[in-house]
């Protein structure tokens, strides 16, 4: 029996880095954590949707991936600035355009407040179209650790005009491991 926590994580580009753009940032994220030990056993197809809080700043590109990990929430949180870092990401102020955003969403349905700010499940992906589209991908099955609500309930909940900005924009990222089913929960 596999007994490795099903970890989620989001990630998003709206600003060029080395020559590369949108799902090309996205496929680099992904390498880049193979290449530190992180297991990629899904990812999901690239989505375009609005920037926000301001629309006029270039569109994002997003997706989800599952991936396995022994790492506890604060390191793997520490491996994803890391890696946020090596792409072009600054941090500057609150919701700019960056290169790459990686955010942890759910490890292993584990509900707790950590040091420095970890909070798990991620505390506002579930009212978010571009997190909650692309992880419905990878985890169809999903259900919030917190109010145990399935990721279909959350997505029908989302305003109308959310749902319908998110646009798919290519195939998937990555494909899944040979073997790996829906999650089921």
């Amino acid at each position: 029996m596999n007994s490795e926590p099903r970890i989620y994580i989001a990630l998003g580009t709206n600003k060029a880095h080395d020559g590369l753009e949108g799902s090309e940032i996205l496929r680099a994220a992904l390498k880049s954590l193979a290449q530190k030990g992180i297991k990629i056993h899904a990812a999901s197809r690239p989505w375009t949707t609005p920037a926000w809080p301001d629309p006029s700043d270039p569109p994002y590109t997003n997706a989800a991936a599952r991936i396995g990990t022994a790492l506890e929430p604060r390191a793997l949180l520490d491996l994803l600035h890391a890696v946020e870092a090596e792409h072009g990401r600054a941090r500057t102020v609150p919701n700019a355009p960056r290169a790459l955003d990686l955010d942890l969403i759910d490890h292993g349905g584990r509900v707790e407040q950590g040091e420095e700010g970890l909070i798990v499940p991620h505390p506002r992906a579930t009212g978010r179209a571009f997190v909650l589209l692309p992880l419905f991908d990878v985890a169809p099955d999903w259900r919030d650790p917190v109010s145990g609500t399935a990721i279909g309930a959350l997505i029908d909940a989302l305003p109308d005009a959310d749902r319908r900005a998110a646009r798919p924009a290519g195939s998937v990222l990555c494909a899944a491991a040979p073997g790996l089913k829906p999650d089921a929960r």
